[in-house]
């Protein structure tokens, strides 16, 4: 009987937290990213190196919003899974949640290959907020987990290059405006699951392009990799060169030895052949490789502390087993963007599987024989043919589809007339989010809300800004002009488009908000007071109910009022403001501890100490955050208790 490769649909039955809905509030701020270099430290690095580090960092979120409204109560809760099987693997992707690959399983020995996380918990660690641990993710856009990390991919089933089918994903990355395309397949009789990747830039200008495929594995392994330096960040946000396998005495190949969380981007030289594998003491374990456009290596530890240990507790079930991740990226750190010219594209081709070679020995010694290994499993000849192959293929459209992703890429290819064979993103797939925007493009103007409610999403791409700017100059429109010229870094003229907005909105609290962020990053703190007290007043009248919209409106714009006024030292009306949040808002973590801090602002030092004893979880506490500790240090003398201990890196000296 032959076997042949299978792609089907399926369900996957896990304890899941709700994603909730995402924060309604425009982020004219990006959210704290740990992974920035002290500029001191570009002195030393490549010249290549440091002018991409230097190359179009991120400065904004917008036009994606922040996904903060998710809880860690979790129940069973069924995942949609698409499956794609030979006679040698299994592989599961979760279209829905960034197409990731959950599991990659070996069916000779039922030995699951990566780390698999036994439920669902997001967690704040994305570009914008919600993210997962396990698997294979795919991270496109910027030095960060991707805006996609919880967001649903189109998928289909498409013809494999020397027959079957192969899965591919796609979507309209949003930061940085790229389609881009993930093909898996699983040749027949083949060990390695296949992975091309594509990324295209259809623009008439230069982008900056960013990619990295993070590898979760268990953390009992050692990590081999084709070279002797390596680039080491840590969350004091210092980056320097370092000695493989081991510096100050320690090996930092094996996961578990390090004390704090850090990143180790590995130096393979030019020529070399791209692979990074995690064997078990027994030899066993993942390999992965690729074509050598993907060029970076990596491997990120969590560190024996007791902040790492707990961020693994935090992101899965109590007596999981830790993991570490092997990632491979476009450029040499995470730190960096890749110029990508205008009409122009980058791609390449991953293979993941099972991989033997013994873990001990001398440093190069070890590595080389496992390389010849590999080059016996997957000659890398074959590998560059595979490529070729799937190239020939990359533009074949799609067939059968199985899952749908967002209506973004459907607007953008007919706002621009874009042919992008092999990604179709189809008009059908336009919904609720783009219909304003829709018109705007057909009619040259924007239509006023229907309803009364919160603010929908704004587009803030140079091409939406001038119509804006032509568009009549309705508040709606006004206020969506200044979000876009507030992302073009033209704050300014934003801050007129709000004001003159207010003069005649029906809806004061959206431009009231935008304004008070406006006065904070301009050091008017006062003032920034004020327009957020005014703004929760005005969104406190106009709620029309408590659905999930208001909800999420009232709680993301109370926790920015209570911030700014704890920050001006108003605690009456910071007060104020907490009295008017819903019960369930004032339950959740986040407000708990801004509880705590402002019932120590009133002086009220025992009851704020209370708050802690009593215990709390900060669900959308952020990668790399010290809010916490800095608070107990206020109220306590005492070693700051475990399960509130997040540190990732030493104390400061």
């Amino acid at each position: 009987m032959v076997i042949v490769t299978t792609i089907r649909r399926d369900v996957l039955m896990l304890p899941a937290a709700e994603l909730g809905p995402d924060n309604p509030l425009p982020p004219l701020l990006p959210l704290d990213e740990v992974h920035r270099v002290d500029d001191r430290d570009r002195e030393d690095m490549p010249r290549d190196m440091a002018r991409q580090v230097g190359y179009e960092p991120l400065r904004s979120l917008l036009p994606v919003h922040v996904r903060d409204g998710y809880g860690r109560r979790r129940e069973l809760r069924r995942l949609d899974t698409i499956v794609i099987e030979n006679d040698r693997l299994r592989a599961t992707v979760l279209p829905g949640l960034g197409g990731r690959v959950a599991s990659l399983v070996q069916l000779s020995t039922g030995r699951e290959l990566l780390y698999r996380n036994p439920v669902f918990q997001p967690a704040n660690f994305a570009l914008n907020g919600a993210w997962y641990s396990g698997g294979i993710e795919w991270n496109i856009g910027a030095t960060g987990h991707t805006a996609l990390s919880c967001a649903p991919l189109h998928a289909a089933r498409v013809p494999a290059p020397g027959g079957g089918e192969l899965l591919r994903l796609w979507e309209w990355e949003r930061l940085r405006d790229l389609p881009f395309q993930v093909d898996l397949w699983l040749p027949e009789g083949s060990d390695f699951l296949y992975v091309g990747v594509r990324i295209r830039n259809p623009h008439e200008r230069p982008v900056p392009a960013y990619w990295w495929s993070n590898i979760a594995v268990p953390e009992d392994r050692r990590v081999l990799v084709p070279a002797d330096e390596a680039w080491h960040f840590g969350y004091e946000r210092r980056l320097r060169r370092v000695p493989v396998p081991s510096y100050d005495g320690i090996d930092r190949t094996r996961p578990r030895n390090s004390r704090f969380a850090a990143d180790y981007f590995y130096e393979v030289p030019d020529g070399r052949r791209r692979w990074i594998a995690a064997l078990d003491a027994q030899g066993q374990g993942l390999v992965q490789t690729s074509t050598d456009a993907l060029r970076g290596r990596k491997l990120f530890v969590w560190g024996s502390g007791p902040g790492g240990r707990r961020w693994q507790r935090w992101l899965t079930e109590p007596g999981t087993a830790g993991y570490c991740e092997i990632q491979a990226g476009l450029a040499r750190t995470q730190l960096e963007h890749v110029r990508l010219e205008a009409e122009s594209e980058v791609s390449w081709l991953e293979a993941y599987g099972p991989f033997e070679a013994p873990p001990e020995g001398e440093w190069p010694a070890v590595w080389r024989t496992a390389e010849e290994r590999l080059e016996a499993a997957l000659p890398r000849a074959d590998l560059d043919a595979a490529y070729a192959a799937w190239k020939a293929c990359a533009d074949t459209e799609p067939g059968g589809r199985l899952a749908t992703g967002s209506g973004w890429g459907a607007l953008e290819t007919l706002r621009a007339d874009l042919k992008l064979p092999g990604t179709p993103f189809d008009e059908t797939t336009l919904d609720e989010a783009q219909t304003p925007w829709l018109e705007l493009l057909r009619s040259g103007s924007l239509p006023e809300p229907r309803r009364v409610r919160p603010p929908g999403e704004t587009l803030v791409a140079p091409h939406w800004r001038d119509m804006l700017e032509t568009a009549p100059a309705t508040p709606f429109t006004e206020y969506h002009l200044g979000i876009a010229q507030w992302h073009a870094g033209d704050r300014a003229q934003a801050v007129r488009s709000w004001e003159r907005a207010l003069r005649l909105a029906p809806s004061l609290w959206p431009l009231l908000r935008c304004l008070a962020v406006a006065d904070q990053e301009s050091g008017h703190h006062e003032r920034a007071a004020d327009r957020y007290a005014d703004a929760f007043d005005d969104l406190c009248q106009e709620r029309r109910d408590d659905g999930e919209p208001w909800t999420a409106a009232t709680a993301a714009l109370g926790r920015e009022a209570l911030e700014a006024l704890l920050r001006a030292r108003r605690t009456a009306q910071a007060r104020a403001v907490w009295e008017r949040l819903l019960p369930a808002v004032r339950e959740r973590g986040r407000f708990r501890l801004l509880e705590a801090e402002l019932l120590l602002a009133e002086g009220r030092r025992d009851e704020a100490r209370a708050v802690f004893d009593d215990g709390f979880e900060v669900a959308d506490l952020r990668e790399g955050a010290e809010a916490i500790g800095r608070l107990w240090v206020r109220l306590s003398d005492e070693p700051l208790p475990a399960r509130h201990d997040f540190r990732m890196r030493p104390d400061a000296p």
